[in-house]
């Protein structure tokens, strides 16, 4: 696996980052507003928070790698997300038994069309955080080793995510299960198996996407959080996950379980990606990719 490390080119008109920035904003607003809606309201809301974090985050993307690789990289998570969830509707495997209500719009082989959209929505961004994890590696660490912390993190991430995500959901009636056996706050254990499983597969195909559009890496921008700027968006879309879950469950959806066990999850990922590493490890970073 080649790893590149060349100047990008900017992906809009002067380089603007604005489109996604502006996405980002409009997601954390319609986050905001969530809790005080109800029923269709609160659906609706759900959709265009989905819409407008997956424009954030493919838009960083753009941005950072050029429109034809964010293209790439949104197509192999969507596809790959679609993929897992009607095999997982249909046959069980790997999530376990669960089935889509009609409240989030339409279907395409009996998952909601917006679903694949938050894979890729999320997906980017956990990318991005395997990527500073990776950086952390000792200098000699290969190229294979890199891409496999990068994958497993990734699909770590998704899965603390997903701590988050189910129940509230299937408070809201937008999907339920029928699957038996040990459950985490309601949901499935198989489920968070079956997350894992999907979001490593997911991150590590995005990973090894290849990227003629990375800008340059150096020494100082390897060091401290093993970023170079480029992934300043999908991190800040990670941490206001992160913060405004946890809040939401503890001060409007009376669920303490759920703000517990995902922020412990999410939180200790975020602080391997976000604490200062080794001075050797910020060095050797300079070959990992942020890609948003």
């Amino acid at each position: 696996m080649v790893w590149r490390s060349r100047v990008s080119r900017p992906a809009w008109p002067g380089g603007s980052t604005a489109l996604p920035w502006l996405a980002a904003a409009a997601t954390i607003g319609l986050q905001i507003c969530y809790p005080l809606m109800s029923g269709d309201q609160r659906a609706t809301v759900t959709v265009l928070s989905v819409l407008a974090f997956c424009t954030a985050s493919v838009g960083a993307a753009a941005a950072a790698h050029g429109l034809g690789r964010a293209a790439a990289a949104a197509s192999v998570a969507s596809a790959t997300g679609l993929i897992a969830e009607s095999v997982g509707v249909h046959t069980g495997w790997p999530f376990g038994d669960y089935t889509y209500g009609g409240a989030l719009g339409p279907k395409l082989l009996a998952v909601p069309v917006v679903v694949p959209l938050a894979w890729t929505m999320m997906g980017l961004p956990a990318l991005a955080l395997g990527h500073r994890c990776a950086a952390r590696l000792r200098a000699g660490a290969g190229a294979g080793t890199r891409w496999a912390v990068t994958a497993l993190v990734g699909g770590a991430t998704l899965t603390a995510w997903d701590f988050f995500l189910d129940p509230q959901m299937v408070a809201e009636g937008y999907w339920s299960w029928s699957s038996g056996g040990p459950a985490i706050n309601g949901i499935p254990v198989s489920n968070a198996a079956g997350w894992m499983l999907v979001g490593t597969v997911l991150t590590g195909a995005l990973a090894a996407l290849p990227d003629r559009a990375t800008a340059s890496r150096t020494a100082a921008g390897g060091t401290g959080t093993g970023g170079t700027g480029t992934d300043r968006l999908p991190m800040t879309l990670l941490g206001w996950t992160y913060l405004s879950s946890v809040l939401a469950n503890l001060a409007f959806f009376g669920r303490p379980g759920v703000a517990l066990v995902g922020g412990v999850a999410m939180g200790v990922l975020l602080g391997l990606g976000v604490l200062p590493g080794r001075r050797g490890a910020a060095h050797g970073g300079n070959l990992a990719r942020s890609d948003a």
